[in-house]
């Protein structure tokens, strides 16, 4: 199935969303809200975005080729050199989140909603170390409070 873009366009701002095999994750209105809400949080300028939910397998394709890691995974961001605007490419697979929704017990809205904050932070040029130590970066902080504020659960 080929990938449709939806898009809409905030001065300064074009954020892109496609759907490549899973028809079943977030409205394109959500995800740009999203999106929107960590560009402005962070300050950021100009950007151009686009954000991708795959399936399984093409989310596992894309990391096989990308990574050399032979699973799918949950997000992958890409920023991409541009001059004068961040330009970047989220991907994002809901089968993935799915299961991780299950596993941490929360709604599945919130955590298609926390792997969309996750590759924009990506974007920006956060980073964060492997393994647990993660849970205490910058980024981790990051990504929590920004899904507080969009879920409206900030206390």
């Amino acid at each position: 199935m080929a990938s449709r873009p939806t898009g809409a366009t905030t001065p300064g701002r074009d954020i892109r969303v496609c759907y490549a095999g899973d028809r079943r994750a977030l409205s394109p209105a959500t995800v740009r809200r999203v999106v929107l809400a960590v560009l402005d949080g962070e300050g950021a300028g100009e950007t151009r975005m686009t954000v991708t939910f795959l399936s399984s397998a093409k989310m596992r394709a894309l990391n096989r080729r990308t990574f050399r890691r032979d699973r799918a995974t949950d997000v992958i961001g890409f920023t991409l050199p541009h001059p004068g605007a961040l330009v970047g490419d989220v991907y994002v697979c809901p089968g993935v989140g799915r299961r991780s929704a299950v596993r941490f017990k929360v709604p599945v809205q919130e955590e298609l909603i926390r792997l969309v904050v996750h590759g924009t932070l990506h974007v920006l040029g956060y980073d964060h170390p492997p393994g647990k130590d993660r849970i205490e970066s910058p980024m981790w902080m990051a990504q929590e409070r920004y899904v507080a504020v969009v879920t409206g659960s900030a206390a």
